[in-house]
């Protein structure tokens, strides 16, 4: 059994950020590493990226986008 996943703090913009991108991949049908595959970064960073302790750079957002069926700009939060 795997510890409990902490919330990120939607207060800010890297909280947001990876909810919206822990949402999209659910809506997508992909788990963790299918998308981690697909965007060819490691499990443990997209992990870092939906726990909201760190967000892609912009050439990781076009491959998440790619992998995730959407364009770029869904991806991002609202300020």
């Amino acid at each position: 059994m795997s510890p409990a996943r902490k919330q990120p703090d939607v207060s800010t913009y890297s909280g947001r950020f990876a909810v919206r991108l822990r949402s999209l991949r659910e809506k997508a049908g992909l788990t963790p590493l299918e998308l981690a595959n697909a965007t060819g970064v490691k499990q443990s960073t997209l992990y870092y990226w939906e726990s909201g302790n760190f967000t892609p750079n912009v050439s990781q957002i076009e491959s998440l986008a790619i992998a995730l069926q959407t364009k770029p700009r869904l991806i991002l939060p609202e300020k």
